[in-house]
């Protein structure tokens, strides 16, 4: 569990850093903080993966559940949809890319057959 609160919190920070580090990037010790409390989330003697967990994430994740569930729903409704419709039109590339291939392979296979027979009857010297 302990793990479990530290990696959500953690994901958390790493999501909101991508946006903090555009605009306080330039702060002094900037990188010297972030890397603190990295380790003061981590540490077993601080505890503060936990701490943030139960303060702030653990009750907005309550208050919200069922909205999140609801989101959850549409997602996987959705994405059996998209997934339906990606492989319909996959499939009928597929056969369309099958079907223009056939037709140009049997052209050109048909013009050099035929031209091989044209060229090996003119070789063949008459004999009568």
């Amino acid at each position: 569990v302990r793990w479990m609160m530290y990696w959500i919190v953690f994901a958390l920070f790493m999501a909101v850093e991508t946006f903090t580090d555009l605009l306080i990037s330039w702060f002094p010790f900037y990188y010297e903080i972030k890397m603190a409390f990295v380790i003061w989330l981590l540490s077993p003697y601080t505890r503060g993966a936990s701490l943030l967990y139960r303060k702030f994430v653990h009750p907005t994740l309550s208050r919200k559940e069922k909205e999140i569930d609801t989101y959850i729903i549409q997602a996987k409704e959705r994405s059996y949809e998209t997934v339906v419709r990606f492989g319909k039109r996959g499939l009928n590339m597929a056969a369309t890319a099958a079907v223009q291939a056939a037709a140009k392979s049997q052209g050109a296979l048909a013009g050099r057959l035929r031209s091989f027979s044209m060229q090996d009857l003119r070789s063949i010297p008459d004999e009568t």
